[in-house]
């Protein structure tokens, strides 16, 4: 029995666990399932550089440089296929905390629970506090969690995406 309990570390080691799958909710592995063929640009079952130097592209990032490319691939301990991509986001997101408590972090800003927040003022919160954000990560923002006419932004909305990496559907 102790060979079998050696081997094992050495695979948790290495990244190929099999536990990576308890780590998420059954809903979040099929939205990874569904967005790896799209950063698997051919199709090979393996992203590759060429593959994120295509996703990247095809979002406007055109000049990425090659070391870049390189320094996303090297965060994998081998080839990034789909138990190590989902490995990789699940180290990504251990960091972070569970939604509930993003939320109620955004709570304290909205006295009366809208679920929204004013642009202006979520602007100059992340502009002039702590780990201040730059103008293009701003544009970025707004880009990804556009406010609605009136100029409030759906703060769940971001919550959700910090936690689970995509946008629920509606």
């Amino acid at each position: 029995m102790a060979p079998k309990k050696a081997k094992r570390r050495g695979a948790a080691a290495e990244g190929g666990s099999s536990n990576v799958f308890s780590m998420f909710e059954q809903s979040q592995i099929q939205e990874y399932n569904s967005g790896f063929p799209i950063t698997d640009q051919n199709r090979d079952g393996i992203i590759s550089k060429d593959d994120l130097r295509d996703v990247l592209a095809s979002m406007g990032q055109l000049n990425v440089k090659n070391e870049e490319l390189e320094a996303m691939v090297k965060e994998a301990s081998g080839p990034i296929n789909f138990t190590v991509f989902l490995t990789m986001f699940g180290e990504k997101l251990k960091g972070a905390d569970p939604e509930d408590v993003i939320v109620s972090a955004f709570k304290v800003l909205d006295p009366d629970a809208t679920g929204f927040i004013k642009k202006d003022f979520l602007q100059e919160l992340l502009t002039t506090q702590c780990d201040r954000f730059s103008a293009e990560e701003m544009k970025n923002l707004w880009a990804a969690f556009p406010p609605d006419v009136a100029g409030n932004v759906n703060y769940k909305q971001i919550c959700y995406v910090i936690t689970h990496g995509e946008e629920k559907e509606e």
